[in-house]
C-alpha cells in the first residue's frame, strides 16, 4: 500500500474525544491497520484559571465533538473507524458518500494554532477594557469591586479603583487577580 495519509475530522460525542481518541488508536491496532494510520489529534488549547490563589492551567476543547486524523482510508479503515463507540461519522461526507480530506491549508492553520498556544501559554490577550467593573479574586482585597482606570498591556496588569472605607483607593493588579463582575 502506498503512503497516501491525509488529515480528516471525525465527528465524535463530545467531552468523549480522549476516550475516543483511545478506541481509535487501539481499535486500527488489533485490526493490524496501523500502517494506514498516522496522528490521532485532539484540538486543545491551554487557559489559565486562578483557584485559591494559584494559578491552574487547564486543557480545554476548542473544538468540542471533533477529533483530528491522519490516515490511509482504504480498505476496512473506513468501517473501523465508523464502527467504534462513540464515532459519528466523518466530517464533510456526504449521505453514503467518502469522507472529504481537510485542505492542506486548514491542516497548516490548525497545526500552527496548537503549536502557537504551547508557545504562548502565558500572551492571552486584553480580557477587560477600562471601564469595566471586575470583582478582586485574589490577594488582601479579595471580595472587593471595582472599576477599571487604566491597562498596562506590557505589565499585564490593572489599575483598579476600589472602594476601601468610603474613599476611592487605586490598586494595581494583575489579570489573574480580578474577574468581570457579573
Amino acid at each position: 500500500m502506498t503512503d497516501n495519509k491525509k488529515w480528516y475530522v471525525v465527528r465524535a460525542i463530545s467531552g468523549q474525544e480522549n476516550k475516543i481518541k483511545n478506541y481509535i488508536e487501539n481499535e486500527v491496532h488489533r485490526n493490524n491497520l496501523s500502517a494506514q494510520l498516522g496522528k490521532v489529534l485532539i484540538p486543545t488549547e491551554k487557559i489559565i484559571q486562578v483557584r485559591n490563589g494559584k494559578k491552574v492551567t487547564k486543557e480545554r476543547n476548542y473544538f468540542p465533538g471533533y477529533i483530528i486524523i491522519e490516515a490511509n482510508l482504504e480498505g476496512e479503515m473506513i468501517h473501523v473507524i465508523k464502527n467504534i463507540p462513540g464515532v459519528i461519522g466523518f466530517l464533510g461526507e456526504t449521505k453514503g458518500g467518502d469522507p472529504v480530506p481537510l485542505r492542506p491549508s486548514e491542516v497548516n492553520r490548525m497545526l500552527g494554532k496548537v503549536d502557537e498556544l504551547a508557545e504562548s501559554l502565558e500572551m492571552t490577550q486584553v480580557p477587560f477594557t477600562v471601564g469595566d467593573t471586575v470583582k478582586v479574586i485574589d490577594g488582601p482585597f479579595t471580595g472587593f469591586n471595582g472599576v477599571i482606570e487604566k491597562i498596562h498591556e506590557e505589565k499585564r496588569k490593572l489599575e483598579v479603583m476600589v472602594k476601601i472605607f468610603g474613599r476611592k483607593t487605586p490598586l494595581e493588579l494583575s489579570y489573574m487577580q480580578v474577574e468581570r463582575d457579573a
